[in-house]
C-alpha cells in the first residue's frame, strides 16, 4: 500500500512540473515535500495515513523524484520496449484444423474494360490477372495512383503518395515475371500502409503535428515482408493522431459511404482507401478497435491477428502489450493471404511466436464447432436483423451455431483500460513533459493529451494489479473458447472488443449488410489464439453466400 502512495505522490509532483513550473527545474535535493500536499495526494488513491507515516515518507519521495530526474536526462525513443513481454497463451495452443494453406486464386479471370472495375477487384482476382499477364503491375499501380490523387481531397485518407517507390517496385515485379520469377499472390499488387510504420525516405508522421516531418531511417518488418512478397507500396495512409480516431493534423478522414461521417479509427485511411478502391489492400493496426471499428464504418474486411502473430518492429508503439498488426481488404480470403506473408518472428519484436498457420478459406465449415454470444444477439439494437441473418447464412453453409455465454463476472473488465492508458502515457512521456502535446489536434477530455496527463497518476501497483486481473480474464476467455473453433458476435456487443484485445484473441470483421441510411454494418468472428485460419474460413464461407463485401460506395464507383 505504501508503494502505491509513494508512486502516486511523486507522480502528482512530476505532473505539476511538466512545463514552466518549477519542481523539474529545481535541484531535487533542495525540494522539501509538503506533508499537507502528501496527505491531499493520498486522496487520489483513496488512502489515508497518519501524520507520522506521512512525515516518514518524505525522504523516500525525494529519492524517487531523484531517480525520475536522473532517467529524464537520457533520451528514450518510442521504439524501445519495456524489459517485459506479454504472452497471451495460458494453456497452450491447440493444433491447427488444417495442415496446409490453400488459396483460391481463380482461373480464367478476364480483365475488365473499366479501370474502375479493376480497382475494385479482390486481391485473388488481381493476382490472377497479374499471374496470367493480363495486366502489368505498372498498369495496375498507375490505376491506383491516379485514384489516390483524384480522391484524396475528398477522403483525406493519404499521408503521402509513394509514387517513385511504387513504380520502381512495380517495374521490378513485371521484370521478374518476364524472367519466370513469380513470388505468389501478392506479386505486383499495390497496397497502402498505415502511416505509423517506418519507411526510409518518406515521412512517418503518426498522424500527429509534432511528428509531421519525422523520417525514420528503418524499414518496418511488415514493409520488408510485403516487398519480399512482391507487393507494391503506393501510399502511406492516414491515422488519427497517435492512433486515436480519424482526426489527424491534416483533417478528418471521411467514410466513403457517407462523407458527413469520419471513417472511424485509428486505421482510418487504410479502411477508407480500401473501401473506395484506391488500393488493392491495406495494412492497419489495432490496440482497442482500430481495425474493427473503421472496417465496420467503411464496409471492408479486416483481420486483427493474435497478439504476437505479426512483428511490430518499425511501428509506432502505443501499448506494448496490446498493439497488433493486420490486413484490411475486400474479402476475408484476401486478409488470409496477406497474413501468410507478414506473419512470423523476425528477431526484433520478441513478442512474436511462430505457431503454425494454415489457412483454408474454401473449407467446408459443416464440421466446425461454431458458437454465438446469445446475450449480445438478444439485445435490441439497430443492426440486430442483419446479425441474425448472418447466423441463418451460416446454417445454410452447413454450420450449426450454438449459444455461448460470455460471462466475465468477478473481473472488473472496464477498469483494465488503465493498462492501455498507462502504457500509452509511457510511450509518449517526453511529449507530455515537453508540453508539445498541445500541438495535437484533439484537446478534449477524451483525447490523448488529457489521457496522458491523467495517466501520470496511475500508480505502478494498480497497473500491476490490473495485469493480474488480466491473467484471470485470459483464463476465463480460454475456458469459454476451448469448446469452439469460432464464436460469432456483434462487433460491438458487450465488452467483447475490450476483452479480446486484452486477451490477444484474433478477430475477423466483415460487412454484414447495410443500415437504412446506406452505411455498412459488420459482424465479427472470434477464434482461439493463433487460429486465425478458423475465423477466416467461417468469414469466407459467409461471404460466398452473401454479396455485402462486393458493394461499392457510389461516389467512388467512377
Amino acid at each position: 500500500m505504501r508503494s502505491l502512495f509513494f508512486l502516486l505522490s511523486a507522480a502528482l509532483l512530476i505532473c505539476c512540473s511538466c512545463g514552466s513550473n518549477d519542481v523539474a527545474r529545481q535541484e531535487v535535493d533542495d525540494y522539501k515535500f509538503d506533508t499537507l500536499l502528501i496527505t491531499e495526494a493520498s486522496n487520489l488513491a483513496g488512502l489515508r495515513f497518519d501524520s507520522a507515516s506521512v512525515a516518514m515518507m518524505t525522504g523516500n519521495l525525494t529519492g524517487n523524484l531523484r531517480s525520475y530526474e536522473q532517467m529524464r536526462r537520457f533520451d528514450l525513443d518510442n521504439s524501445v520496449a519495456p524489459a517485459t513481454l506479454f504472452n497471451p497463451v495460458v494453456n497452450g495452443v491447440r493444433e491447427p484444423l488444417f495442415n496446409h494453406s490453400s488459396w483460391l486464386i481463380p482461373d480464367n479471370i478476364e480483365r475488365p474494360e473499366s479501370n474502375v472495375d479493376i480497382a475494385f477487384m479482390k486481391v485473388t482476382e488481381l493476382a490472377a490477372l497479374i499471374r496470367d499477364r493480363k495486366i502489368t503491375s505498372v498498369e495496375l499501380t498507375n490505376i491506383y495512383l491516379e485514384r489516390l490523387r483524384r480522391y484524396d481531397d475528398t477522403l483525406r485518407c493519404v499521408a503521402v503518395i509513394t509514387e517513385d517507390l511504387a513504380l520502381m517496385q512495380a517495374e521490378r515485379a513485371d521484370r521478374e515475371l518476364a524472367e519466370g520469377i513469380y513470388r505468389g499472390p501478392l506479386h505486383g499488387i499495390p497496397y497502402g500502409l498505415k502511416d505509423l510504420f517506418a519507411t526510409p525516405g518518406y515521412p512517418t508522421t503518426w498522424g500527429a503535428a509534432p511528428y509531421s516531418d519525422q523520417v525514420i531511417d528503418a524499414t518496418a518488418t511488415v514493409v520488408a515482408r510485403l516487398e519480399e512478397a512482391g507487393a507494391v507500396l503506393v501510399a502511406k495512409l492516414t491515422l488519427g493522431s497517435l492512433a486515436m480516431g480519424d482526426l489527424w493534423y491534416g483533417g478528418r478522414t471521411r467514410n466513403p459511404w457517407n462523407l458527413s461521417q469520419g471513417s472511424s479509427g485509428s486505421s482510418a485511411g487504410s479502411a477508407a482507401a480500401t473501401a473506395a478502391g484506391l488500393v488493392g489492400f491495406a495494412i492497419g493496426t489495432e490496440t482497442l478497435g482500430s481495425i474493427v471499428s473503421p472496417s465496420t464504418r467503411c464496409g471492408v474486411s479486416g483481420l486483427r491477428p493474435t497478439f504476437g502473430r505479426v512483428s511490430r518492429y518499425g511501428a509506432m508503439a502505443l501499448s506494448w502489450t496490446m498493439d497488433k498488426v493486420g490486413p484490411m481488404a475486400r474479402s476475408a480470403e484476401d486478409c488470409a493471404i496477406v497474413l501468410e506473408y507478414i506473419r512470423g518472428s523476425d528477431g526484433k519484436d520478441l513478442s512474436v511466436n511462430d505457431y503454425p498457420y494454415f489457412s483454408r478459406t474454401g473449407a467446408d465449415i459443416g464440421g466446425m464447432r461454431i458458437g454465438y454470444v446469445a446475450s449480445y444477439f438478444g439485445n435490441r439494437y439497430e443492426t440486430r436483423p442483419l446479425d441474425m441473418a448472418v447466423l441463418d447464412i451460416l446454417r445454410e453453409a452447413g454450420a450449426d451455431p450454438e449459444p455461448v455465454d460470455f460471462d466475465f463476472s468477478g473481473i472488473p473488465v472496464n477498469s483494465l483500460r488503465i493498462i492501455l492508458n498507462a502504457e500509452a502515457a509511457a510511450a509518449f512521456d517526453e511529449l507530455t513533459r515537453s508540453r508539445r502535446d498541445t500541438l495535437l489536434t484533439g484537446q478534449n477530455r477524451g483525447d490523448w493529451p488529457n489521457i496522458f496527463r491523467a495517466s501520470r497518476f496511475i500508480p505502478a501497483v494498480e497497473y500491476i494489479q490490473a495485469n493480474r486481473f488480466r491473467t484471470l480474464l485470459m483464463h476465463r476467455m480460454d475456458e469459454i473458447m476451448k469448446d469452439y473453433d469460432v464464436v460469432v458476435t456483434p462487433s460491438f456487443g458487450g465488452a467483447q472488443l475490450l476483452v479480446t484485445n486484452l486477451t490477444g484473441h484474433p478477430c475477423v470483421v466483415v460487412p454484414s449488410g447495410f443500415r437504412d441510411g446506406g452505411t455498412p454494418a459488420s459482424i465479427s468472428f472470434l477464434s482461439n489464439l493463433y487460429d486465425e485460419a478458423s475465423a477466416l474460413a467461417v468469414a469466407a464461407a459467409f461471404q460466398r453466400l452473401s454479396d455485402h463485401n462486393d458493394r461499392r460506395p457510389e461516389l467512388f464507383n467512377r
